[in-house]
């Protein structure tokens, strides 16, 4: 009965937009018999992808409501499911593997889970990187974008920050996962953001710290003058997180620097660098030290930007000592628009895969 309800967890998990595919070592299984409880996983398989107070599941579900009250608050404080409190209002989701359980887990990981997760990885990235519409969207260097483009929210670092009321920061789960096999990143580790349209609602989170908008944006200066990519959801509207990442620990940009995919199947990017060779010394900084997919190479007397490996960030602008990389919007023809919102995006990734969500929504 016990196994039973892991292989249902699975499934539930790769029937999700996300997915979570199966292997012939069945290590994903072993992944979520460390996290969940056969009990846990049989109550998780009973939630949806939208959030429902505790007495709406225990009516949809026939699950005693003070069974619920026990298990929710519990599951969300292991990192299994979502769960909000309102000022007393408690909702709660399921979430994908990744984006969702996975860095949920930043707090307990250890280093078994994180040899199972590096043991995981290549067959979770193939079918993730296979489908789209990609997970993140890249977020430039606002400086190097106002005031020369006609810039859409969904573009700007600042809109997420200005529609939010909270902020709070946390340890990035790529570059624990990756320390404890040994292999620790030279950058920042404190750089995962989350955001939300509710004053306080992050006071007294088990293990993220809380900061103002003001220390948000400072973060965010930070994280740029350390060369980590900023790299929010792939939608318009409903943003509550800016990941800071590296190209050497971070998942998705491991993506195309290990596992070869294509910058357009691995991340939305809506401009691209650009180096103007008569301006350019040949000093080789946006090469070695600021970009994060080696999309810039030597060329006889300067260096040029592969335009297709380019994700757009704008790192490279920011200290380039003679001012000749310049950032540029994509014609309007290589544009991918990314989708309305989270649900939009469930459902545009499920079409893809051909899997059927409506259980769930």
């Amino acid at each position: 009965m016990n196994e039973d309800s892991y292989v249902k967890l699975a499934r539930v998990l790769d029937t999700l937009p996300n997915g979570f595919p199966p292997t012939a070592d069945n290590v994903e299984i072993r992944l979520l018999k460390k996290i969940f409880k056969p009990d846990e996983a049989e109550l998780f398989c009973r939630l949806k992808l939208y959030f429902e107070t505790p007495e709406q599941i225990s009516q949809r579900t026939s699950i005693p409501l003070s069974e619920l009250k026990e298990k929710l608050p519990a599951m969300t404080d292991k990192g299994q499911i979502f769960g909000i409190d309102l000022g007393g209002l408690k909702l709660y989701r399921m979430v994908p593997w990744a984006f969702g359980i996975y860095e949920f887990q930043m707090p307990r990981m250890d280093r078994e889970m994180a040899e199972m997760c590096q043991q995981y990885e290549d067959a979770f990235g193939r079918q993730f990187f296979a489908n789209t519409p990609p997970l993140m969207q890249v977020i430039p260097v606002e400086a190097e974008i106002s005031g020369k483009h006609q810039v859409l929210p969904h573009e700007r670092v600042s809109h997420i920050i200005e529609n939010s009321k909270s902020f709070m920061y946390f340890e990035c789960i790529c570059k624990k996962e990756k320390a404890l096999l040994g292999k620790p990143c030279d950058r920042p580790v404190q750089v995962c953001t989350v955001f939300a349209p509710i004053a306080g609602i992050f006071d007294n989170h088990p293990f993220g710290t809380p900061m103002t908008r003001q220390e948000a944006y400072d973060l965010l200066k930070r994280t740029e003058e350390e060369g980590l990519v900023h790299m929010t959801w792939n939608v318009q509207n409903g943003h509550y997180f800016i990941c800071n990442c590296c190209g050497c620990c971070c998942g998705v940009l491991r993506g195309i620097n290990e596992m070869g995919f294509d910058t357009a199947q691995v991340v939305n990017a809506h401009y691209f660098a650009q180096i103007d060779p008569d301006a350019c010394t040949a000093c080789g900084i946006c090469e070695e030290e600021r970009c994060q997919v080696n999309a810039i190479e030597p060329g006889e007397e300067s260096y040029r930007v592969i335009a297709e490996k380019c994700i757009g960030c704008g790192l490279c602008v920011t200290t380039c000592p003679t001012r000749a990389i310049s950032l540029v919007h994509k014609p309007e023809d290589q544009i991918r628009t990314p989708p309305q919102d989270e649900m939009q995006w469930y459902e545009l990734r499920a079409k893809m895969r051909g899997v059927d969500i409506s259980s769930f929504t």
